[in-house]
């Protein structure tokens, strides 16, 4: 990929993954939302926002959305409950450890399988 703004600092990550937590609700993806940034040195300016789109749409697709905004860019979660599968998207002005975000990820969510792609 071509880059077309050397000049700014970005890195950008996702980590796709299946979790074996029994039950995720709308609080733990605030807490992991929140927490996140913490652990890898990232500063939020807000909290975090997640829905959930309470049976409306495929019944595959129920879960929750998250995104925090970070002073350094953003989060966004996706989690869908009922394949216990979830995204994980890291897009920052600053530097962080991949590494780190994926055993964070893994720790929170009991992660059983998992990729993480650099983008």
């Amino acid at each position: 990929m071509r880059n077309l703004a050397p000049d700014i600092t970005r890195q950008r990550l996702l980590i796709e993954a299946k979790y074996r937590k029994p039950v995720v609700t709308k609080q733990d993806v605030e807490r992991f939302l929140c927490d996140l940034p913490q652990a890898l040195d990232l500063r939020i300016y807000c909290d975090p926002v997640v829905y959930s789109p309470g049976g409306e749409g495929k019944e595959a697709n129920q879960g929750y959305d998250g995104f925090v905004a970070l002073i350094d860019s953003g989060i966004s979660i996706y989690v869908w409950e009922n394949a216990k599968f979830l995204s994980v998207v890291i897009y920052t002005c600053k530097a962080f450890d991949g590494d780190k975000a994926l055993q964070f990820t893994k720790n929170v969510f009991d992660i059983s399988e998992a990729e993480i792609l650099p983008f």
